[in-house]
């Protein structure tokens, strides 16, 4: 299967979101799944409002960013004229921003420690939004890497469920860049299947075609859609 070579794709253009597009909908056929079963994340991090501006002009209603700071700065605005947009939270999140990131985001993909679970769950019911929550799994246990490491993950989900009342959505990954990413997928989608979670955040622009074939749920490309940063 060809993926899309984000640096042929013009950067910023509809027509790069059309040929992402058309990948996830290949992947998907020769998967024998619906479609509709994989959320396209358009990663905008990095890039300003008049970037993101004509991706959202071609249909794209769903993004990613990661950091809280950067997001607050552009996508109230954003939102405000698009209101049906979806906001993901994509990158690590520190305790102190949960209370902007409960109140800006509509999922958070990294959550990966206690404290974090702790602060969510206080701004949660604080605020009476409920994002979608996915645990970030480190699956090649770089120390460099946030996320909980594999043969953490049951008991680190069961504590989000049990010790702080959290709903888990799904799990998300990040694959080592210097490994191929299908087993880190495959072994992300065993972690979810045993924990009775239906959400696999996982596929970036280089490897969201074999993502899907693994079970992703939600791709995250940014690079093939508004070009290098």
């Amino acid at each position: 299967m060809t993926e899309p070579n984000a640096s042929s794709l013009t950067s910023h253009s509809p027509s790069a979101l059309a040929a992402v597009e058309a990948e996830i909908a290949r992947a998907c056929k020769e998967a024998r799944r619906d479609r509709a079963s994989v959320t396209l994340i358009a990663v905008s991090k990095t890039f300003e409002a008049e970037a993101i501006i004509p991706v959202i002009a071609a249909g794209q209603r769903v993004f990613g960013e990661n950091r809280v700071q950067e997001a607050k700065g552009k996508w109230p605005e954003l939102i405000s004229a698009y209101p049906d947009i979806a906001l993901h939270l994509i990158g690590p999140l520190q305790s102190n921003k949960a209370k902007e990131a409960v109140a800006l985001f509509d999922a958070i993909h990294s959550v990966d420690r206690p404290s974090i679970c702790q602060a969510l769950a206080k701004e949660i019911k604080s605020q009476g939004k409920h994002p979608q929550l996915f645990v970030q799994i480190n699956t090649g246990e770089e120390p460099q890497k946030a996320g909980v490491a594999p043969g953490e993950a049951d008991a680190f989900i069961a504590s989000c469920r049990e010790s702080y009342g959290l709903e888990i959505s799904g799990l998300m990954c990040i694959p080592p860049v210097d490994q191929p990413p299908s087993p880190h997928f495959a072994l992300t989608a065993k972690i979810a299947a045993r924990n009775g979670l239906k959400n696999l955040s996982m596929g970036m622009s280089a490897d969201f075609a074999e993502a899907i074939m693994l079970g992703a749920t939600h791709v995250r490309v940014g690079s093939a859609i508004f070009g290098h940063r």
